[in-house]
Parts: structure tokens; C-alpha cells; sequence
């Protein structure tokens, strides 16, 4: 699918010179028209507020403020001037505690690196193509964070003081059906 990204813009958060170089490079080559570059997060977050970009692309490990806490200043801060916005965090960590912890504090999407110039485009796609929306409960704010559909949804048998969807809980079929509850 061909995409017209000419009217985008993205902000690239990185405190390495190189990758935040090679990033820039790839996206101009796939024609995104405005593409804006911070040193680390509060560069970013001043970047961010000037440019209100479409797309933010981040690096977790930064000084002085890593990754999660620019994700959580734009999800979160009084001053952000869109908490909606899609986030991919871009980092070497691949253990799935990080993967999830990033996912809890709000990002959108998860780039390893090293990344190629298509796993760049497959993000953006994922975003343009699959828009997540957003959750807010238990002092979590950012995209829904559930990305398989279960197999069943099943809830407690329904009596006449159980109020609809009072109690309910999500499991898979396979573990017990219940889907004649």
C-alpha cells in the first residue's frame, strides 16, 4: 500500500547522533514532510509543544530524562498539547518486562533496535491503519493496551440483582467454556 506522507509530521527523540540521523535519513526518503529532532527528552517535550507533530518516535535510554518519562510527560502533563498522539519507543531492550513496562506507561508501539527502513514503515502503517484508542482507568492513561481479541468474553450468570457487566471477568475458552453462561 502506498501512502502519501508528505503532510506528516514526526518528532524523533534520540540522544545518539547516528541513530538520530539514519532515522531523519528514512523517513525523509519515504517522503514525510516534516521531521523534527530533540537530544533527549526535555528537548523533546519543548520540540513537541512547539510542533504538535502527528507521530513521535523515542529512544528509551536518555540524559537526563529517559524515553518513559517523555511518554509519560505526553500522555500526563497539564502542558501537552496532545496526549493522543501515536508513540513508538525505539530501543535496543528486548526482554519482555521492558516491552510491557513501556506498554503501561503509555507508548503505542515497540521498535527493536536494529531496525530496518521497513520496520519503520510497519509502524507507521500500524498507526495510520489501526488506530489504537485510548484507556483511561486505574492511573493508567494511553492506548488501549490489549492488542489479541480473546477468544470468549465471559461474564457470571446474570441474576436479577446483577447489574449488567457488574463483576465481569475475561478468560479463554480453552480454559473452561462457558459460553452457554
Amino acid at each position: 500500500m502506498s501512502y502519501n506522507l508528505a503532510n506528516i509530521s514526526i518528532l524523533i527523540v534520540d540522544d545518539n547522533k547516528p541513530m538520530l540521523d539514519l532515522t531523519r535519513s528514512i523517513l525523509h526518503t519515504m517522503g514525510v514532510g516534516h521531521v523534527y529532532v530533540a537530544r533527549d527528552g526535555n528537548e523533546g517535550f519543548q520540540q513537541f509543544c512547539q510542533h504538535k507533530p502527528d507521530v513521535v518516535f523515542v529512544d528509551w535510554v536518555m540524559e537526563p530524562m529517559d524515553g518513559i518519562e517523555f511518554v509519560k510527560m505526553i500522555r500526563k502533563d497539564s502542558r501537552s498539547p496532545d496526549p493522543y498522539v501515536p508513540v513508538v519507543m525505539m530501543t535496543g531492550f528486548t526482554e519482555k518486562w521492558r516491552v510491557i513496562h513501556a506498554r503501561d506507561c503509555g507508548i503505542t508501539e515497540y521498535l527493536m533496535k536494529p531496525f530496518t527502513a521497513f520496520d519503520i514503515f510497519k509502524r507507521l502503517v500500524q498507526v495510520i491503519e489501526k488506530p489504537r484508542q485510548f484507556v483511561q482507568a486505574n492511573g493508567f492513561f494511553g492506548p488501549d493496551r490489549r492488542r489479541k481479541k480473546t477468544h470468549a468474553f465471559m461474564t457470571p450468570k446474570r441474576g436479577t440483582d446483577v447489574k449488567p457487566f457488574d463483576n465481569f471477568t475475561i478468560g479463554w475458552k480453552d480454559e473452561e467454556d462457558h459460553t452457554n453462561a
